[in-house]
């Protein structure tokens, strides 16, 4: 990022995160925040931006630390703990058929002298890949939380709908509501012969399949069985 562009994306970063406050979860607007004196996804997740601003601005301030009886009603809500025992587990890396070969354990946003990334390549837009993709034949189907307020569904819908225009897509499937249980799970629109898909899934946060696993599974399964999102 060059300076001048350094200089405006801090003084937004810095008015948003006024707005917001700690209190507030940006990856699920609508939940509970984790209370946990140990970092949470959330700040993993944007110490890599502020990073870039090369400043020395504060993610969060930090509540006092939880007595073990509070942590565990909080565990739920942090889901960090819950998350790295359960991907720890021998048989559950077995169904992912995990490459384990050298590696310990498996932890959040965890450095290791097996992964390392090029921060470069967090700037390089994946556009072009999903174009690529589509282009190819594959189908393409992008989903997002409506409780994501880190990529919010509403830019991803105008992202998609201006891909589908400059591939000449044309919208087979208007802007709808889809079901799941009888319930609505979402709103969805389809482009082309189901080459390029958008879907949101209500009341999802950014991690979709932990605030709305039935709704997100019924999703995955139209996607690989290559059939609609159910309408009724």
């Amino acid at each position: 990022m060059n300076q001048e562009a350094d200089t405006k994306c801090l003084v937004v970063y810095v008015l948003v995160n006024q707005q917001l406050t700690n209190t507030i979860d940006r990856y699920d607007v609508t939940g509970d925040v984790c209370l946990s004196p140990v970092k949470s996804q959330m700040d993993m997740l944007y110490e890599p931006l502020l990073s870039k601003f090369q400043t020395s601005l504060p993610l969060h301030s930090k509540p006092k630390a939880l007595n073990r009886q509070e942590a565990d009603k909080k565990e739920l809500v942090c889901g960090e703990g819950i998350t790295e025992k359960y991907l720890n587990r021998k048989d559950v890396q077995k169904a992912l058929h995990a490459q384990l070969v050298g590696i310990k354990e498996w932890g959040l946003c965890r450095n290791s002298d097996f992964l390392q990334y090029d921060e470069k390549n967090r700037e390089i837009s994946i556009i072009g890949v999903i174009v690529s993709l589509v282009k190819s034949g594959i189908r393409v189907f992008i989903y997002r939380g409506d409780q994501d307020a880190a990529i919010p569904f509403i830019g991803s819908r105008t992202l998609v709908n201006q891909l589908a225009k400059e591939m000449r897509l044309k919208t087979t499937v208007p802007y709808r509501a889809w079901f799941e249980g009888k319930q609505v799970g979402g709103w969805t629109q389809v482009y082309g012969k189901t080459q390029l898909s958008f879907a949101s899934i209500r009341g999802a946060s950014h991690t979709a399949p932990s605030t709305q696993p039935a709704r997100s599974f019924s999703l995955f399964k139209a996607f690989l069985a290559g059939k609609p999102l159910p309408n009724a």
